[in-house]
């Protein structure tokens, strides 16, 4: 299947070309078990203008830095921060540009097994051969640590304790005992091997980490885009990207780009532009949303509208995106609408003050 089929393919995919040519000229001293030096990894992540290599992750350069630090010691990686902070981008980035796979990945939640993040047993094999590495079936853990690559371990606190402590052996000792395959199975990581875990900042209290696991682990906090300026840039370039990826030729209009940023980050501080209080929505006003919300203005428009993208587009997906668990919200989306888009006479504000009877209810 060719990369123009698959609907999101890996970042060692879409950005092939990069990584070929960040290696070629790569000549810098790299850690054990790395495929590019750290100089390489920080240019594939944040850009490099003069090599043409693409901007990938919006934020502080020194949080990469620390990240690629943690990944080059034996600690591993602890990535926290509000939903839709670009933890799990960020954490693709480095693992595609370090070891060249990013799809190594265990989804924590409720439901997630020990069996899921080491290996389990292909038991048929198993009841005709007994124990063998024939017999095995290895998850993403038990291959990271065979090939020395990184693990990326998706919400870590969405899984019960026993199960996230079921790695801390692994993080002290770098060794994974596989008692039945006897005196052959004990696999000792190779260079190059460790872990990136991540974690909103909603979540980690549903089930806290033990103090141990903890100390296996540099934290880092990921923060929400701070200029209005960068958010709107990525929020147009994202949406632009994926538009075109649809087949969709005509993307959102600036003025309209303007309101949604401007609505999502006022939404998510409770502070105006002009620094006055208002109501905060419950649910998350991410970046990543407003990227949604771009998109499927796109989409609808394209597809259902008879003018392109209007106004009424951007309240009707807004909504959607906006008003999740709890209704209330939707009441605090009315009046933002009524309240201040009723006092911004500039660019699209007018069209949605008055596409305001869009909102559903």
């Amino acid at each position: 299947m060719s990369k123009a089929q698959l609907q999101r393919p890996p970042s060692e995919v879409i950005h092939a070309d990069e990584l070929t040519r960040l290696k070629a000229a790569d000549k810098g001293p790299k850690p054990p078990g790395w495929q590019m030096t750290p100089r390489s990894v920080r240019s594939f992540i944040l850009g490099d203008e003069r090599n043409n290599i693409s901007s990938k992750f919006v934020g502080d350069a020194s949080l990469v830095d620390r990240a690629m630090v943690a990944l080059a010691t034996n600690r591993g990686l602890m990535l926290v921060g509000e939903p839709g902070t670009a933890k799990s981008l960020l954490s693709e980035l480095l693992t595609a540009a370090i070891c060249g796979q990013s799809t190594l990945t265990i989804q924590g939640g409720a439901a997630t097994t020990e069996d899921q993040i080491k290996y389990s047993w292909n038991y048929a094999l198993l009841i005709a051969d007994g124990p063998s590495e024939r017999s095995m079936v290895p998850a993403p853990l038990y291959t990271a640590m065979k090939e020395g690559k990184i693990v990326r371990f998706e919400e870590i606190t969405r899984c019960p304790l026993e199960v996230q402590d079921s790695i801390l052996s692994i993080l002290s000792d770098r060794v994974l005992a596989v008692p039945e395959l006897g005196d052959e199975g004990m696999l000792f990581a190779r260079d190059g091997f460790n872990l990136i875990a991540t974690a909103n900042t909603r979540d980690r209290g549903v089930n806290e980490m033990s103090a141990a696991l903890k100390r296996r682990l540099n934290f880092e906090t990921v923060f929400p885009i701070p200029n209005f300026d960068v958010e709107l840039a990525l929020v147009r370039a994202e949406s632009k990207r994926l538009l075109e990826r649809a087949g969709v030729p005509k993307a959102p209009s600036e003025p309209l780009l303007e309101v949604l940023v401007t609505t999502f980050r006022e939404l998510r501080s409770g502070v105006t532009s002009d620094g006055q209080s208002m109501e905060r929505m419950s649910t998350i006003m991410s970046t990543a949303e407003a990227v949604s919300v771009a998109y499927a203005m796109g989409i609808r428009g394209h597809y259902l509208g008879e003018k392109g993208i209007t106004a009424e587009d951007l309240v009707e997906c807004i909504a959607g995106a906006a008003v999740k668990a709890d209704r209330e919200d939707l009441g605090r989306l009315r009046r933002y609408l009524e309240q201040r888009a009723s006092k911004r006479n500039h660019g699209a504000w007018p069209d949605v003050f008055a596409a305001r009877h869009r909102l559903p209810g």
